[in-house]
């Protein structure tokens, strides 16, 4: 039986060591990301892959084609602008007209229910 005990005292100082180490590595963890910023905001990532010049020539062509069509398309044409409808005077007495006789209708329903 004090085998036994012996071998749990074992694992539990296993734990209690196994969090610490998690603690210590939390703390390097923060160490490394204040430090990172400190660098210009850039933590360290892995290297880009190079390009050559004629692939970055080939690349910025074709964006900047795709730019230019991107602002020719979203150019409307010259006149195909609708101009604004005008109303005229009679439709205008005529839709005045016809509201004074809904607010009547409304009134009119309030004075019966009071």
């Amino acid at each position: 039986m004090a085998h036994l005990e012996g071998l749990v005292r074992i694992v539990k100082q296993l734990r209690v060591e196994r969090t610490n180490l998690v603690d210590e590595l939390k703390h390097v963890d923060a160490a490394l990301a204040v430090l990172g910023k400190l660098d210009g905001g850039s933590s360290y990532t892995k290297p880009r892959r190079t390009l050559s010049a004629s692939a970055r020539r080939r690349i910025s062509a074709a964006q900047k084609k795709r730019w230019a069509q991107a602002r020719n398309g979203s150019k409307p044409a010259t006149g195909s602008v609708p101009a604004k409808r005008t109303m005229s005077a009679a439709a205008r007495r005529k839709i005045a007209a016809a509201q004074r006789a809904r607010w009547a209708k409304v009134k009119a329903g309030k004075k019966k229910a009071a």
